[in-house]
């Protein structure tokens, strides 16, 4: 039998003249029957499978969009709306290259030192992303021990960051040891030349029933107490970009006593509390409230101690680390900065008072991305004592350094902290 669509050619003639109106053609069999071929016209092709392809997109769309509106965000943002637009980059603020002046040392082997302290010889300490405390002399770096446990996916992926631990801020007590917040593990005393550690008060057991959750900026007053910030009850270090989306007031500022123990509430329903620093005097301290672009002033002494009051509200970036100088001013590191766009304003600003656009966001867009998205401006800041900016360093390009968490002088060097980048940048001098 011969398939009809494979007929010998030369039992089939066609007439000239056998085209129809409608692109039919007609072919004869040799009188046997007519058949006929339908030939889609050229113009009529793109329109009808035009409007198919945009009928299944649509439907496409459609079902994308419900599949994601129903799945359950993460975060329960709470609207926030920032007071004005950032500030001009004029006067203080005005754009510079002087945070371009330094160098990197230990490329490749130091990621994400988030901040300093320094003993009497000039031994420099800090801790990384990957768990480990390390010791710094003349530019070269010994291991002091690590905070959880150390495994071979330290520091790959923040996953791993409550198993192996994330030292976040440290300082040194009046006996020498270093006492640090971990991120996860809460607070330790580690004897920086023999690595020995002790857990004082662990995250678990937190305070006023609360458990830590993201243990943060550390300092000891001159009487020994530890002040330390959690920034958060809810959301770990690994989820911080989560932490910022929600902007919630599930942060305090908490003393330790290292005679009896015991662990106070200073105070509660912050924003993200991070670093601070305390004044000359001790009579105050200055904290940054991260994910709104605040810092506050907490009188410790005087008629106001126990109060706080905003000292410089709607930043040119969101603050970190504070610290003080030798000139007695406060130096900010900003992780990431808050500049006017010339169409939009700043994407926190953009989103801040909608909560069902953080909550659709949050589905969409990976932890992991969010980084990306970050420009790379590297800033610091120089305070007054009331909170006032009176100078700024700026590195456009990052070409130095970008995220500043910690700025931390030793002698005439500033060593500048970062959360991620596999390096520590330093500046020789303040120019």
């Amino acid at each position: 039998m011969v398939c009809p669509l494979r007929e010998p050619v030369s039992d089939v003639f066609i007439s000239d003249s056998s085209h129809t109106s409608r692109g039919e053609q007609r072919v004869f069999s040799r009188g046997v029957r007519e058949h006929k071929l339908n030939f889609i016209q050229l113009s009529e092709r793109p329109h009808d499978a035009s409007m198919l392809g945009t009928s299944s997109l649509k439907v496409l769309l459609l079902a994308v969009a419900v599949g994601v509106y129903l799945i359950p965000s993460p975060i329960d943002p709470k609207p926030y709306t920032f007071e004005d637009p950032p500030p001009a980059l004029d006067g203080p603020l005005a754009v510079n290259t002087r945070l371009q002046r330094g160098r990197r040392l230990f490329s490749g082997q130091l990621k994400g030192p988030e901040s300093f302290t320094a003993d009497q010889k000039g031994n420099i300490y800090t801790g990384t992303v990957d768990g480990k405390l390390w010791r710094i002399s003349n530019e070269s770096l010994t291991f002091i021990t690590q905070t959880g446990r150390n495994i071979p996916e330290c520091g790959m992926s923040t996953d791993y960051e409550p198993v192996c631990g994330r030292p976040h801020s440290l300082r040194l007590d009046r006996d020498g040891q270093l006492i640090v917040a971990d991120s996860y593990q809460g607070l330790f005393k580690v004897d920086p030349w023999t690595g020995e550690k002790t857990l004082l008060h662990s995250s678990k057991e937190g305070a006023d029933g609360i458990p830590f959750g993201f243990l943060n900026g550390l300092e000891i007053s001159k009487n020994g107490t530890v002040f330390f910030t959690d920034s958060s009850s809810k959301w770990g270090r690994r989820h911080v970009r989560y932490e910022v989306l929600e902007t919630n007031r599930l942060g305090r500022l908490l003393s330790y006593d290292p005679v009896t123990g015991r662990v106070r509430t200073l105070l509660d329903s912050l924003y993200m509390p991070n670093g601070f620093a305390f004044s000359p005097d001790e009579d105050f301290l200055l904290l940054a409230e991260t994910s709104i672009a605040h810092v506050i002033k907490f009188w410790l002494k005087g008629p106001k101690a126990g109060t706080k009051e905003v000292v410089l509200n709607n930043m040119i970036g969101y603050p970190d680390n504070i610290r003080l100088s030798d000139r007695g001013t406060f130096l900010v590191g900003i992780t990431t900065v808050r500049f006017r766009g010339r169409l939009f304003p700043p994407f926190l600003d953009l989103i801040g008072p909608y909560p069902a656009v953080k909550r659709f966001i949050v589905k969409l867009v990976p932890l992991g991305w969010y980084d990306v998205l970050l420009p790379k401006y590297g800033l610091i800041l120089e305070l007054g004592p009331d909170g006032e900016v009176i100078d700024s360093l700026h590195d456009p390009t990052g070409s130095l350094t970008w995220a500043v968490s910690d700025v931390f002088q030793q002698g005439t060097h500033y060593y500048l902290g970062n959360t991620d980048l596999p390096f520590l940048p330093v500046l020789e001098e303040w120019s």
